[in-house]
């Protein structure tokens, strides 16, 4: 089990088996998700590129004794674990604040080919406060934000797995101590950020409007929206559409 030591972090991630010359595709999620979120997306890119799965601080099996902490934080933490693992070309999948870690990051760095931001914006003022605590709580409820009601209807048996991997979900008050880094994020000067960008959004996001991301989109020079079926967590209710526009983008 790969784990990286950084300050007062432990910080874990898998990687599939690749050929030499391909590039990695690594995942950063959502706030207080575990890497169950990219279940849907870890498998798909697998094979043509390696794909590379890592838990945010106090999220999943990564640890941290942190009481608080920012993007750059984060961003530092991926840097951590892509040098440990001796990626050389990265294209970068975020969600929401992992969005925001691989935008800090990819300013940063020269080993970033491109990036893919979904539920993604340029501050965290974007984000509604009543969605945030609704998602940080257990049960289906808590969900509500992220998946439609068509879904809870239609993957009964998809969502009651959810819940159990919800068990690895970041305890309450690390989950706290990101939702601060979120808030507290601007991306500042985002011209600078010139790699490729695919912006997927939720078309029926609670958690951040689509209009975030078509901002983000327009923000970043080499920027492209494209909207996906669903709530939050788009790319799990709509994963065939989402991992055809990432797949698409991803080869392109």
């Amino acid at each position: 089990m790969p784990i990286v030591e950084r300050d007062d972090a432990r910080l874990y991630y898998e990687s599939s088996e690749a050929g030499p010359d391909a590039d990695t595709v690594a995942f950063v999620g959502e706030l207080g998700y575990a890497a169950w979120q990219w279940a849907w997306q870890h498998p798909a890119v697998d094979g043509p590129f390696e794909a590379l799965v890592t838990d945010l601080r106090g999220s999943g099996r990564s640890e941290t004794t942190a009481s608080e902490f920012d993007v750059a934080t984060l961003a530092a933490d991926l840097d951590a674990v892509l040098s440990a693992h001796g990626a050389k070309r990265v294209h970068l999948v975020g969600a929401g604040l992992g969005g925001m870690a691989a935008l800090e990051y990819a300013r940063e760095s020269g080993r970033v080919r491109s990036l893919a931001l979904f539920g993604t914006a340029l501050s965290g003022d974007e984000f509604d406060d009543g969605m945030l605590s609704v998602m940080g709580g257990r049960g289906p409820d808590s969900l509500a934000p992220c998946l439609s009601q068509e879904f809870f209807e239609r993957q009964r048996e998809v969502v009651a797995g959810i819940e159990k991997w919800r068990d690895d979900d970041a305890p309450e008050a690390v989950r706290d101590a990101q939702v601060a880094a979120l808030r507290d994020y601007v991306c500042a000067d985002p011209y600078e950020i010139t790699v490729p960008a695919l912006v997927c959004h939720g078309a029926d996001d609670p958690a951040v409007p689509a209009d975030a991301g078509r901002d983000l989109a327009d923000a970043l020079p080499r920027g492209e929206f494209r909207s996906v079926p669903g709530r939050h967590l788009a790319h799990v209710e709509s994963s065939r559409v989402a991992n055809d526009e990432l797949l698409g983008f991803l080869e392109s």
